[in-house]
């Protein structure tokens, strides 16, 4: 009987813990929709590194325009998780609800997790866009060599996204000093895990740096299973890869989350003033 009432009431938190980190998605993607720099963030910037791809590379053949294209996206989603997602917490600090949000019942980790998928949800149309812009303003013929394997990646790809964004998002907030170097943090990024051409093309010695990077191993497994043809042994280390780095961060997150709540309930000293 004591068994029944612990599943049960496992069950019951599970549900409310879904339900709650929808909800703030949901909310949160309304917000969005309407803000000028989310939407050039998603939108706008990867659809001009994509018009300036097609440009360059539309003579080199379909394999060529769909690396960009996916390529252009990945700018989009990792600009999104940069930005907007590394400042999901800073932002209620600057308007003064960080306090409300810590004091209220439902964990801040999950606020915070909802507000990120949602974000890398909506990044996702980055990639819709400069698919739409290759197939009907240049009127290429591309499509993905796997689409369920590249459709798998995605998934794997949000994943480690949001887990990173769990990590960031605590260190901007405690750290305003690395958080003064958000923008240079972009376009390195762009070259090193190899969204928009190889990392072969790099110095060597910078490789063991683009594997240490979760956004490298997402790139190498949507490029693989879009326009590649990767075999499925790569594409499993891909998602491996993924897995352990969302584990660890994850992981990383919850411990930043801890110290971050003791300097907001027992310290008081994030707030702006």
């Amino acid at each position: 009987m004591m068994t029944l009432t612990t599943r049960a009431t496992w069950r019951a938190s599970w549900r409310a813990n879904w339900r709650t980190i929808w909800m703030v998605a949901e909310m949160s993607l309304r917000q969005m929709v309407m803000d000028g720099f989310i939407i050039f963030t998603v939108l706008v910037q990867p659809m001009l590194i994509a018009l300036l791809g097609l440009w360059m590379l539309g003579d080199k053949g379909p394999d060529y325009i769909m690396f960009v294209v996916v390529g252009s996206g990945l700018t989009g989603l990792w600009s999104s998780l940069l930005f907007i997602g590394g400042n999901s917490i800073n932002v209620e600090r600057w308007s003064g609800t960080l306090e409300t949000l810590v004091g209220v019942p439902t964990p801040l980790t999950l606020i915070v997790l909802g507000k990120n998928v949602a974000n890398i949800i909506q990044s996702l149309s980055s990639m819709v866009v400069a698919y739409l812009l290759a197939v009907v303003l240049f009127g290429y013929q591309i499509h993905f060599s796997q689409p369920l394997l590249f459709a798998v990646s995605i998934l794997f790809t949000i994943l480690a996204f949001v887990s990173f964004a769990l990590v960031l998002a605590p260190i901007f907030v405690m750290n305003p000093g690395v958080q003064a170097w958000q923008n240079a943090m972009e376009f390195p990024v762009y070259i090193l895990c190899g969204f928009l051409f190889p990392i072969a093309l790099l110095p060597s010695a910078l490789t063991p740096l683009s594997y240490l990077l979760p956004p490298y191993w997402a790139a190498r497994a949507l490029h693989g299973t879009s326009s590649a043809n990767a075999p499925l042994e790569e594409i499993l280390l891909c998602w491996a890869m993924m897995l352990l780095f969302s584990a660890i961060y994850l992981f990383v997150s919850g411990k930043l989350f801890a110290k971050m709540l003791i300097k907001v309930r027992t310290d008081a000293t994030l707030d702006v003033t």
